[in-house]
């Protein structure tokens, strides 16, 4: 008796588990979002926090109760760090982590009637600015550069609706940049699907 009431109750589940997916709006469509979050940029054993914000965009294919998706995203960091004595007693390296570009992919699958848990990863385009300043006069900067480092994005998330079309969001990305920059963020966001 026992094993037929497993086997029924798995059954009933089995048959449930579509009806879910159809009511999950997290699920399928173009949808727009807003993050905000931590942001710690490194090189070598130097780090650098701050706030990372910013607005992206997708579109979600469905096949059942699982999506795959592609996205875009543009950011905004706040992180930088200065190191004073860098070269000589009086100067101050600053290094400041500006936008960030990201286009990629992810692939999910919905839980329960409004969730979604996904997976990501694609490329992206970082702007690092350094300043560096001998010490030895009160003007502008000495040295003054601006650099774009590709990299490689990968990331977890998990997303829970909120009413018919929205949804809040959390996720963590690990990026990985040319010449050893990495980036380590955990973001929240609010969106809304289409």
């Amino acid at each position: 008796m026992r094993k037929f009431a497993f086997a029924a109750a798995l059954l009933a589940g089995t048959i449930a588990t579509p009806t879910l997916a159809q009511d999950n709006p997290n699920l399928g469509g173009f949808h727009v979002d807003g993050i905000v979050g931590y942001d710690r940029t490194g090189i070598q054993d130097q780090h650098a926090n701050g706030v990372t914000y910013g607005v992206g965009a997708g579109y979600d294919f469905r096949a059942g109760n699982a999506i795959f998706g592609v996205e875009a995203e543009a950011s905004d960091s706040t992180a930088d760090r200065s190191v004073d004595g860098a070269v000589i007693a009086t100067d101050t390296l600053r290094v400041r982590a500006g936008r960030d570009l990201y286009v990629g992919g992810r692939v999910g699958v919905g839980v329960g009637g409004n969730s979604l848990i996904y997976a990501k990863a694609g490329y992206t385009n970082a702007r690092f600015r350094v300043d560096y300043e001998d010490g030895t006069a009160a003007t502008a900067p000495d040295f003054v550069q601006r650099t774009n480092l590709d990299g490689i994005r990968a990331g977890v998330g998990a997303q829970i609706g909120v009413g018919s079309n929205a949804y809040l969001r959390t996720e963590y990305r690990y990026s990985n940049y040319q010449d050893g920059v990495d980036r380590h963020q955990v973001v929240g966001g609010f969106g809304v699907r289409f």
